[in-house]
């Protein structure tokens, strides 16, 4: 697999197990926020804009605050690609047990540092319509 969209489905992995898990280890949030550029920006599907440090204020509340859920990633395609990075479209589907799936489509740009790790740059999520 195309190592940025290996990179959408791990950082999910990460994601649902901090927003799940009650009892994740600090380290879980420290490994999701080393993973976004410290001028990462993101477009939430309600229209929010939010930052780096907005991204790592809410993570850091959010421990377990959703029991039980599972994120599915599908469709994950790269729409371009360079030395530098790469733009990724995905679909995700959040779901909370006893819940109906809430899909969103998003764009993820990543970059690679000096090192060539992957690092979220920007990410813009936009809600689908529940069938």
């Amino acid at each position: 697999m195309n190592r940025y969209r290996q990179e959408v489905r791990d950082a999910h992995v990460l994601i649902q197990r901090w927003l799940s898990d009650a009892d994740a280890d600090d380290a879980v949030c420290d490994a999701l926020l080393a993973r976004f550029s410290p001028t990462f920006s993101m477009v939430t599907p309600q229209g929010v804009l939010l930052d780096f440090d907005a991204l790592r204020t809410f993570f850091q509340a959010q421990r377990g605050a959703r029991p039980g859920l599972h994120i599915a990633i599908a469709e994950a395609r790269v729409l371009t690609e360079h030395a530098h990075g790469a733009t990724v479209f995905y679909r995700e589907w959040q779901q909370l047990p006893g819940q109906p799936a809430i899909p969103r489509f998003s764009t993820a740009v990543l970059t690679c540092d000096d090192a060539g790790h992957i690092l979220w740059q920007h990410l813009h999520e936009t809600a689908q319509p529940l069938a």
